[in-house]
């Protein structure tokens, strides 16, 4: 059992129909709110209201890319400590090392299965839950 179950999450990619799949996909996450943004600029304003548990981050997007908007977020204390997954086509070792460098929990690649998605998120937070509180 999670010590703080998954309640809120923010996906954002600028992808219009890996969003649409996506959110099929995450209609799976019962008692999770799902919120979906397409780029870096809105998903600093959105987690700002928002305040997810999770942030799923397309690495590349227009004007602000994922390693951009998740520096931008540690700047400020209250996005400081929100957890981040990238979500990308970028999968040599050295990106995927860069990612986690910069912070992210974990990177869950495109393209991605759609039968496994929400499945890959609940084990990526349980994963991190237990490395945070040592349970």
């Amino acid at each position: 059992m999670l010590n703080k179950p998954l309640t809120k999450l923010l996906l954002v990619d600028d992808d219009e129909d890996t969003l649409i799949i996506a959110k099929y996909c995450l209609e799976r996450l019962k008692g999770v709110t799902v919120k979906y943004v397409s780029s870096g600029e809105e998903a600093i304003r959105e987690a700002m209201t928002f305040m997810p548990d999770l942030i799923l981050l397309d690495a590349m997007m227009p004007q602000m890319d994922g390693l951009t908007t998740l520096k931008t977020m540690r700047l400020f204390s209250v996005l400081a400590q929100i957890p981040v997954v990238f979500f990308t086509a970028k999968i040599q070792k050295e990106e995927i090392a860069t990612f986690l460098k910069a912070g992210a929990i974990d990177v869950i690649t495109k393209p991605f299965d759609p039968q496994a998605l929400a499945s890959t998120i609940l084990a990526i937070w349980e994963k991190h839950i237990k490395n945070t509180t040592g349970n």
